[in-house]
């Protein structure tokens, strides 16, 4: 099942999407005015109930993306998550995962535009993994942080290199840098998430290939800390690091521009697909 998120004819809609159409669950009484509120009321994996049997209403191209979860409280991300990122980074092994946090207006949908900020050239690509989060919870142990989880999607952690070398938080909050999708698949339907492989390709040209299982921490550790620190919430958003391949680790850089094209897909999951504009 794949559950989106969507505008058409100016009204944001939920739905549930197909390798081609997009069923409108919203058009059809759902009684959730969101996906989050579905998340928190435990009935996300009912969603397709409601489309099962109906005629889809639009196809993929006919409507407007948004991040499934458009609402999230929090957006966090683990930086230097993978050993051969980190050796490109030219960093040290982390012993505890490298938290950050992005602004809403970083987000965007697939198929959105990704834009540039006119502050920099050096703006480079990310292909993650999201944890959209499904219940309230603090202090989780490892062991059952996976039931925690509602489900997963792709995340592009575009960065501003150049900014974020003197701040991180300045380098990975520029508007319009994250774009998450193009939907949410339920945890129960992906299973173990450490056995996913995530491909970046930048102008069709494959930039990064690993496996998540390749992970420094793996996504009940990073829940363990993330909850360590804070409450999480139903909608939660925590991208997971991403792999070797990024443009400041080449030689030369290689570095995102206006008119490139750049997907991360997932195995299970799908592909997020987005188009580079200047600001």
């Amino acid at each position: 099942m794949r559950v989106v998120t969507f505008r058409h004819a100016g009204k944001v809609r939920v739905g549930v999407a197909d390798e081609t159409h997009i069923v409108d669950l919203s058009a059809r009484g759902l009684p959730y005015a969101s996906v989050r509120a579905a998340i928190a009321a435990g009935h996300l994996v009912t969603l397709e109930r409601h489309a099962r049997g109906v005629t889809p209403d639009f196809r993929l191209d006919e409507v407007e993306f948004l991040p499934p979860v458009p609402d999230p409280e929090k957006i966090l991300c683990v930086g230097l998550n993978y050993a051969t990122h980190v050796g490109e980074m030219d960093r040290a092994l982390p012993r505890e995962p490298s938290l950050f946090s992005r602004l809403h207006n970083t987000l965007l949908g697939h198929g959105a535009a990704l834009i540039r900020p006119r502050a920099s050239t050096q703006f480079d690509f990310e292909g993650e993994l999201a944890v959209v989060i499904g219940r309230t919870c603090r202090a989780v142990t490892p062991e059952p942080a996976l039931e925690m989880v509602a489900g997963y999607c792709c995340f592009l952690d575009g960065s501003v290199r150049d900014y974020q070398k003197h701040s991180v938080t300045a380098g990975k909050n520029f508007p319009a840098t994250a774009p998450v999708g193009p939907w949410l698949v339920p945890a129960e339907e992906i299973g173990d998430p450490q056995k996913l492989r995530l491909t970046t390709r930048l102008n069709g040209v494959v930039v990064q290939d690993d496996t998540t299982d390749h992970m420094i921490f793996d996504v009940a550790a990073i829940i363990a800390y993330v909850s360590t620190v804070t409450w999480l919430e139903p909608g939660d958003i925590i991208a997971t690091g991403t792999p070797a391949g990024v443009g400041h680790g080449r030689k030369p850089p290689l570095w995102m521009k206006a008119g490139d094209r750049v997907e991360v897909e997932i195995s299970g999951i799908g592909t997020l697909a987005n188009h580079v504009v200047d600001e």
